[in-house]
C-alpha cells in the first residue's frame, strides 16, 4: 500500500534484480485500483494500511508469481482470438510491442520495462519491423506492381 501514490499517479514496484521502479498510472487504471481498494475495505471490514500488500489473494495474503500466472491464464483463456502462450511475460511483451507500434520511443519503453540497457529492449523491435515490412508491401505502389508481375 505504501508504494501507491495516487496524487502523483505512480506505483513503485520491486522487480527483477530487486530493483525498484516507478510505474505511471493512467487515470482509468488509478480509478480501477481505487474501486478495488474500496472492495477490499468492504470485504475486510477495515481500511488496509501502509504495511498491507496492495493486491491480495482471497485469503488476504500478498499476490505471488504462481497465483498471478494462473489468474492471467484463466482470464485470457476465455478471450476470443487470443491463441498461443498466455503468461505475464507475454502480456509484458505485448505491451512493449504495442507501445512501439504506436510510436513510443525505445528509450521510454526501456525505462517503463526497467531494462538497464537499450539492447534488452531492442528485442521488441523485431515484431514492429515485420509489421512495417507488411504495411509497406501492401501500400507501396511498386510493391503491388512486383507482386502482380510474379503472378
Amino acid at each position: 500500500m505504501k508504494n501507491l501514490d495516487p496524487r502523483r499517479k505512480m506505483l513503485s514496484v520491486r522487480g527483477k534484480g530487486d530493483k525498484m521502479r516507478d510505474i505511471p498510472l493512467i487515470d482509468d487504471l488509478l480509478s480501477e485500483i481505487k474501486a478495488y481498494l474500496k472492495a477490499v475495505e468492504i470485504i475486510w471490514g477495515e481500511t488496509p494500511d501502509g504495511d498491507d500488500p496492495l493486491f491480495v489473494t482471497p485469503n488476504r495474503g500478498p499476490l505471488y508469481p504462481v497465483y498471478i500466472d494462473k489468474a492471467i491464464k484463466e482470464a485470457l483463456s476465455s478471450v476470443p482470438g487470443i491463441t498461443g502462450k498466455k503468461s505475464p511475460h507475454v502480456l509484458r511483451h505485448t505491451l512493449a510491442t504495442g507501445l512501439l507500434n504506436n510510436g513510443t520511443d525505445l528509450n521510454s519503453i526501456k525505462e517503463l520495462l526497467g531494462h538497464s540497457s537499450l539492447a534488452a529492449t531492442q528485442v521488441y523491435t523485431h515484431n514492429s519491423i515485420e509489421k512495417m515490412k507488411s504495411v509497406y508491401a501492401k501500400a507501396h505502389p511498386r510493391a503491388k506492381d512486383n507482386t502482380k508481375e510474379e503472378e
